[in-house]
Order: C-alpha cells, then sequence, then structure tokens
C-alpha cells in the first residue's frame, strides 16, 4: 500500500493513512510517535533530524500492519504507535 504520511511537529508524530477494508473502504488516520520512528532510524547518529516521513514510508509495511492490528481491536480508539510497537520492525526490515 502507498505510504501517505505528514510530519505533525506539534504532536511529535507522524500521521498516516490505513485503509482497513482496501481502497473502496474508509480512510482511518493513525498516528505514530517520532520516537518510534528515530528507534527506526538506521544512522540516527549520524543525522540528528531525520526525515520521520521517509523513515514511515521505509517501514511502512510494519507499521501499516502494527495500526490495522490495532484499529481491528478497537475501532472507535485513536490509534498511536510507540517504540515497544514497532520493534518487531526493525527486526523484519
Amino acid at each position: 500500500m502507498n505510504c501517505e504520511a505528514i510530519h505533525c511537529a506539534d504532536t511529535k508524530t507522524v500521521r498516516f493513512a490505513i485503509y482497513p477494508d482496501g481502497l473502496d473502504g474508509p480512510r482511518i488516520m493513525a498516528h505514530v510517535s517520532e520516537a518510534a520512528l528515530r528507534d527506526l532510524c538506521e544512522d540516527a547518529d549520524a543525522d540528528p533530524d531525520p526525515d520521520l516521513t521517509l523513515t514511515c514510508e521505509a517501514y511502512f509495511a510494519c507499521i501499516e500492519a502494527k495500526a490495522l492490528e490495532r484499529y481491528r481491536a478497537a475501532p472507535s480508539v485513536p490509534i498511536v504507535l510507540e517504540p515497544a510497537d514497532l520493534r518487531a520492525c526493525a527486526v523484519l526490515h
């Protein structure tokens, strides 16, 4: 799936869209914390200010899967992924 992401500095997150029922279904907005994305950055020491939307895109398959899992478990609860949610993403990538 295509990664539709935007950095939201005010909330210290990257907001992205997921489509639980495919592109013909609803578009759900989710967030992943800056901290979670920084943990995934391979060159975190080399670049103190990485483009977190690119990190989101690079790991989107895993991020999207976790967000969809969270959405299906509780559709009415806002989705905000934190570092603990994405530890498996670093291993899989």
